[in-house]
């Protein structure tokens, strides 16, 4: 939501139909339900007709054609995903999620309907069924034992998935992978054993965000179906929208209040954030880069989650550096969000003297994904300043190549020096000392935290000196360490508060759009400027991998392919194994810090998955899916 007026009019929309909601009766629910009567004639040709069906799916098994208009055009799409799939056609093979989330909000708008129209379904061989956005069966009802006796034979139960990656084609799945209401008879169903089945589903959204919560499936044997199917389950799925936009309304109202107050108080950038919603104004759209926002609304959302009023600094890869007051909103029920006032704040006053203004690409440090590049940004505000920072993160992130070449930017010519505290000596101490009395140029002290407890004493009584000198010819001092949950020992704590500022270098996978400038950067370095370059299939491949060792594996990786190959193009063949431990897709920053939380419980819990949700705030049946969804394994290779 963009402007002022438009806010207002959702405003407005939104408790109009609170109000019809709360006064609606279920009357529609219960006169589809009483239309609903099981009829021996089906929508789809029966006899010689559904022979013909059948036929054309055995074609299509063989990899031949069916002929024209013998299959529904949704269907032979669904058959060929299916295909894609590698779905078995002559047994089932589902996954089980012991856990489901019962109390989901999905589950709270949908239960009192479903127990309302079990009543008016009881008497009829139809079951109910609502299955969740990963085709995950959450609650069946029916009162025929016979048709129940065979929804459990073809696993169509509580905790198991009926996405079609699984089943194939069928009304829960294929209503999913649709986003769109699909209807599946007989032999239409991809797997063989559900030819005596029939299926109508109607995906389910949420009233206010339009995303997709799940399923509303009804089920019936073949030869029952009837015309009303589609019907049915469209009013059941319309009245659960409407309970859900019950549910939601308050907290969504409360936020957009506190949001159009913000916005009357002044004329500046104001955002609404939630778990599930962005409004914002016209100023805001106008003011912040639309490569800006995602930085943005992330630092700001975890400082909302906090339920405190807080003030951010936030570098944005535009080079822009924002200002941003969060406030939370509370409903009721808790915290609903927050809203955000945002003041971009000018560069100049934080320009040295003599400094070039800051530009979006380092010399000699590629990439230009919003992470990395706001983390650039961030500590070359910091050279400009000569404040010394602490880079975090993991190794081979790009932490000592960051520190030079935001030195090279700014100071191409001058001294450099990099000691690396691994390495540590007798002398190594006596080197530092030596540098920074000296001075100019910038010194790199890498792996800082790998020093015992007396040097790293020791180090700190050598920067002492020099840390709160204000002379413009100080050292730019910069040190480096992995990232670690564990609490600093106060030797390591006396050391690093001579680097007040620290800095999180993004691992790769969480800038993984950087992988396309990194392989032909380091390609050319490595051939050195030879007609080698990458394929589109391999590019593919080598964007879905993990890459737990940063850009130092990406770069051994494609040594490795360049000792084969030094000309011509690079194809997935020709990539080494490693590369095949790919995620089924490529994440965005977001999901891939997510998948990362979830992987850093899982080994802190030993892969206990019922604790590691615990710990993350989620139910068990949510840290199932993403598992499967991520394509999470344990480190002995074993998926979780």
């Amino acid at each position: 939501m963009n402007a002022d007026h438009s806010c207002s009019e959702k405003g407005n929309r939104l408790v109009e139909q609170n109000e019809r909601a709360v006064h609606h009766e279920r009357s529609d629910a219960r006169e589809a339900a009483d239309r609903f009567v099981p009829a021996p004639a089906a929508p789809v040709a029966v006899g010689a007709a559904a022979a013909r069906v059948a036929l054309a799916r055995e074609s299509f098994l063989h990899d031949e054609d069916p002929a024209p208009g013998l299959v529904r055009a949704p269907i032979l799409a669904s058959w060929t995903r299916s295909r894609q799939f590698s779905v078995p056609t002559d047994h089932l093979e589902l996954p089980y999620e012991s856990d489901s989330e019962a109390d989901s909000p999905l589950m709270r708008a949908a239960r009192p309907v479903i127990e309302d129209l079990a009543d008016q379904f009881a008497t009829e061989p139809v079951s109910v069924i609502l299955c969740d956005d990963e085709g995950v069966v959450l609650e069946r009802r029916t009162g025929d034992s016979a048709l129940r006796a065979q929804l459990d034979r073809i696993w169509l139960a509580p905790g198991f998935s009926y996405a079609e990656q699984y089943v194939g084609t069928n009304g829960i799945g294929t209503a999913l992978e649709g986003r769109a209401p699909a209807q599946v008879f007989g032999h239409e169903h991809y797997v063989e054993h559900l030819e005596e089945m029939a299926c109508a589903g109607v995906p389910i959204h949420h009233p206010v965000t339009g995303k997709l919560l799940g399923v509303l499936d009804l089920t019936c044997w073949r030869s029952e179906a009837s015309a009303m199917m589609a019907a049915t389950a469209a009013t059941i799925a319309r009245r659960i929208e409407e309970v859900l936009l019950e549910q939601s309304g308050r907290r969504e109202l409360t936020l957009l209040h506190d949001y159009l107050a913000a916005c009357r108080r002044g004329r500046g950038a104001v955002l609404a954030v939630s778990d599930d919603l962005v409004m914002m104004n016209d100023r805001a759209r106008e003011l912040i880069d639309p490569a800006d926002q995602v930085p943005l609304l992330a630092d700001a959302t975890e400082a909302i989650r906090t339920g405190r009023r807080r003030q951010l600094l936030v570098d944005l890869p535009s080079g822009a550096t924002a200002r941003v007051q969060c406030r939370p909103s509370w409903a009721e029920n808790g915290l609903s969000g927050g809203v955000l006032q945002v003041q971009l704040v000018s560069r100049a006053s934080l320009n040295r003297p003599g400094t070039p203004s800051i530009t979006t690409a380092l010399p000699a440090a590629v990439g230009s994904g919003a992470l990395w590049t706001k983390c650039a940004q961030t500590v070359d505000r910091h050279f400009r300043l000569n404040e010394w920072p602490l880079l975090e993160g993991e190794p081979g992130s790009g932490r000592t190549t960051l520190a030079r070449a935001t030195h090279q930017m700014h100071s191409p010519a001058g001294h450099v020096r990099v000691l690396d505290a691994a390495n540590c000596g007798p002398r190594w101490i006596a080197e530092v000392a030596d540098e920074l009395h000296t001075g100019g140029g910038t010194l790199v002290l890498q792996h800082v935290d790998s020093l015992s407890a007396e040097n790293a004493l020791a180090l700190a009584d050598a920067l002492e000196p020099y840390r709160e000198s204000t002379d413009p010819e100080r050292q730019w001092v910069v040190a480096t360490r992995s990232r670690s949950s564990e609490a600093d020992s106060p030797e390591l704590a006396e050391l690093l508060s001579c680097f007040p500022r620290s800095i999180e270098v993004p691992p790769l996978r969480h800038h993984i759009e950087d992988v396309a400038e990194l392989v032909p950067y380091l390609l050319a370095r490595l051939t050195r400027g030879a007609d080698l370059h990458c394929s589109p299939e391999a590019m593919r491949v080598l964007m879905r991998n993990r890459w737990p060792g940063n850009v130092d594996q990406l770069y051994q990786v494609l040594r490795k392919v360049v000792a084969r190959r030094r000309t011509g193009t690079i194809r997935p063949e020709d990539l080494p194994p490693e590369t095949r431990a790919i995620t089924r897709r490529v994440l965005t920053p977001l999901e891939a810090i997510e998948c990362d939380a979830i992987v850093d419980a899982l080994l802190d819990t030993d892969g206990n998955k019922a604790e590691a949700a615990r710990r993350l705030g989620m139910s068990r049946a949510t840290i199932y899916r993403k598992i499967r969804g991520y394509g999470i394994s344990m480190p002995d290779g074993s998926e979780v």
